[in-house]
């Protein structure tokens, strides 16, 4: 029996991309931070590669983001392949049959406050009831220097 449960933090955001073709499938990848359960003055933490497919990888990519506590299962697939440099890579990953939420939103969100750095907040951020007459949100003079692209 290949059966994995596994609870822990995403330390990224999913990373979806879809298949080519006709009929595209969703392939969700992330990686689970899960804590072992023996305590030492370091916090330990094992980094478990994920991969979700179809809808299980579609609610990942609407639902899940980086610190957010989540439980998996599913079973573990081992592969390799040969690198850039002839080397010969071996991977292991937990392919995702179920997941779901390990904790409430409040609950998250106190985490998220507590443990992850806060982002930089632009002086002013226009409100989407600002609106102009054409339905439109008015943006400030100014933001393009704030853009990561050009």
């Amino acid at each position: 029996m290949n059966k994995v449960i596994l609870m822990g933090r995403l330390t990224r955001d999913p990373e979806v991309r879809y298949s080519a073709g006709e009929n595209a499938l969703a392939i969700a990848r992330y990686t689970l931070a899960v804590d072992r359960r023996f305590r030492r003055e370091e916090a330990t933490a094992d980094f478990i590669n994920c991969v979700s497919f179809g809808k299980t990888a579609e609610f990942a990519e609407r639902y899940f983001h980086k610190g957010i506590r989540i439980t998996v299962c599913g079973r573990i697939q081992t592969g390799s392949y040969t690198n850039r440099e002839g080397q010969k890579v071996y991977t292991t990953e937990v392919v995702v049959e179920e997941q779901e939420f390990a904790e409430s939103r409040a609950a998250n969100q106190q985490y998220m406050a507590e443990n992850v750095p806060q982002m930089q907040q632009p002086a002013e951020m226009p409100t989407p009831s600002a609106a102009s007459a054409d339905g439109f949100m008015n943006i400030p003079d100014g933001i393009d220097e704030e853009l990561p692209f050009s």
